[in-house]
């Protein structure tokens, strides 16, 4: 394999100047005082804890707003003007400085010597080890996404004194250093941990379901499941910057119209991830930011379990059969990028990209006329409540369309708290929609999730060989590496022909502010409150 050094030398250069100069999104000195700040949500939080088996993505704002993470992802603006994580920059968070071996093998971090937990106690690189050791042996979702960036097992990770933290990954990858700024790799108390943990539970699972122990920018004060969460800043936070607003609470309300009205007559200052619907019509109202989500794409996923769609006949009949723009017009309201009437010649490495289907009943009976299933079929599709506002037009508009194929679809409703255990980790849904969108800007990246056999936002059960091991080839190499881009271009084409999961559009993330300043994109599509301020 071949190293990747020079990827790591171009965000070890971006964390050096970063480290010198103020953070782009540094608080104006003309914004007026926000002391509270709330915020509605349609989102559930479940758990405290991203590591615990089934925490949803919306409790990854915990380890975003309350944990540190070594490093972070720097900011950027946008030819919108919107403010936005920059992919290409690292900048540091508990670490004040790194080095990278010539070899690329071998990381060293030297923590902020000022750096304490929520507690006051110190941040040591004995915590840095016991937080990444958790991370890599809990198992699922998190000990994967550890995976991705080369971190495999407890004896990678060395805390040589408490200020000097050494990282020893088995090859070389361009994923590495970004993987360190995602959410997983946050760092826990591990005395707290370790003084409530207990034999059946090492890892502390229980007791930091319900409760931080870090030294992030905010600690939970409140948490009423269901109904909402309050932070509260820690005025000693070293990780960046202190926040300007003092207390933020996070408020659950299931209603899209409930929420609407509470933006609009000012009662929240933030209404987070609302439907492209209120986003159309609001704009000009309040402000609203919609954002294109990157690497990530609403798919018509068919699962291979289930036997009409171990057929690729069927497959491609019910690829043809989507009505594309009626679904994008009415269910994004035209906001977001297609993702459907693409060139059946792949040229480029560019992803997301349209796939060379289109709506087409023709080719659809074609294809369905020369399957096993000539005379249609009956099938559930199922949605989640949680995503309603636009995977129910959707699934009404295939329905519709399928319907003229001879395919019968009863459309099931799926609780959101529920979904992502019989979608993502049972797999046990036959036609479903769903919407992975990678954390790490890479098409590989994707790839590693959305098709290599048993992953977790693998919910199509796809498996395919090749794909499995192309995927492996190229994961962690450079993207200018001469191999990569061939095999890159190898895997589109054959995820395109066998079409396990049907693109529809790219969506963008759409936020209403009223009161507040300073909102800005991430790529985990959650609030990070940190850089906010009043108006």
């Amino acid at each position: 394999m071949k190293t990747n050094r020079r990827d790591f030398l171009k965000f070890t250069a971006a964390a050096g100047g970063a480290a010198m100069v103020p953070f782009a999104w540094a608080t104006s000195a003309h914004a007026q005082a926000l002391d509270t700040m709330v915020v509605a949500s349609g989102q559930t939080i479940n758990s405290l804890d991203l590591h615990r088996t089934g925490t949803n993505r919306a409790s990854y704002q915990v380890a975003i707003n309350c944990y540190d993470r070594l490093v972070g992802f720097g900011s950027k603006q946008l030819p919108t003007g919107e403010m936005s994580y920059d992919y290409n920059t690292i900048v540091p968070e508990l670490a004040e400085s790194w080095t990278i071996s010539d070899d690329g093998l071998v990381l060293t971090f030297t923590l902020k010597e000022d750096a304490k937990f929520s507690d006051g106690s110190p941040v040591t690189a004995a915590d840095v080890k016991w937080s990444f050791d958790r991370a890599v042996s809990v198992g699922g979702f998190p000990s994967v996404q550890m995976r991705a960036g080369g971190f495999n097992r407890p004896d990678q990770f060395e805390a040589l004194d408490d200020r000097t933290f050494v990282l020893t990954l088995d090859f070389p990858s361009k994923l590495s250093l970004p993987n360190l700024a995602v959410p997983v790799p946050f760092i826990i108390n591990s005395k707290v941990a370790m003084e409530n943990a207990t034999d059946d539970d090492p890892w502390a699972m229980e007791y930091l379901h319900t409760t931080t122990a870090g030294s992030g920018a905010y600690i939970v004060t409140r948490w009423d499941q269901g109904q909402q969460l309050v932070y509260e800043r820690n005025d000693a936070w070293t990780g960046g910057p202190v926040p300007a607003i003092r207390r933020v609470i996070m408020r659950e309300v299931p209603s899209a119209a409930t929420r609407r009205a509470l933006i609009e007559r000012g009662d929240v200052q933030v209404s987070f991830n609302i439907p492209d619907r209120d986003a159309s019509e609001l704009a000009g109202t309040v402000d609203v930011f919609s954002t294109p989500i990157e690497n990530c794409i609403h798919c018509a996923c068919l699962n291979s379990n289930f036997e009409p769609f171990q057929d690729p006949d069927v497959r491609k009949a019910v690829a043809y059969a989507i009505p594309y723009e009626a679904i994008f017009q009415s269910a994004a309201y035209g906001r977001g990028a297609p993702m459907w009437g693409g060139s059946q010649e792949i040229t480029d490495t560019a992803w997301p990209r349209p796939f060379p289907y289109s709506t087409n009943m023709d080719l659809a009976r074609e294809h369905l006329e020369k399957s096993s299933f000539a005379n249609g079929f009956d099938v559930t599709m199922s949605i989640s409540l949680g995503l309603a506002s636009w995977m129910e037009p959707t699934a009404l508009l295939m329905q519709e369309s399928l319907g003229q194929l001879g395919i019968t679809t009863e459309i099931e409703r799926i609780p959101g708290a529920n979904w992502r255990t019989v979608a993502l980790v049972d797999k046990t849904l036959d036609l479903h929609l769903e919407n992975f969108g990678g954390w790490l800007n890479t098409p590989d990246y994707y790839f590693f999730w959305a098709y290599q056999r048993e992953r977790l936002f693998n919910s199509s059960n796809y498996d395919n060989e090749e794909v499995h091991t192309l995927t492996d080839q190229i994961l962690h190499l450079p993207m200018d590496d001469p191999e990569w881009a061939p095999v890159m271009k190898r895997l589109m084409e054959i995820v395109i022909e066998d079409i396990p999961r049907i693109p529809l559009y790219q969506p963008a993330l759409n936020v209403a502010v009223n009161g507040a300043s300073g909102y800005e994109f991430w790529f985990h599509r959650q609030l990070d409150p940190r850089r906010m301020t009043g108006v």
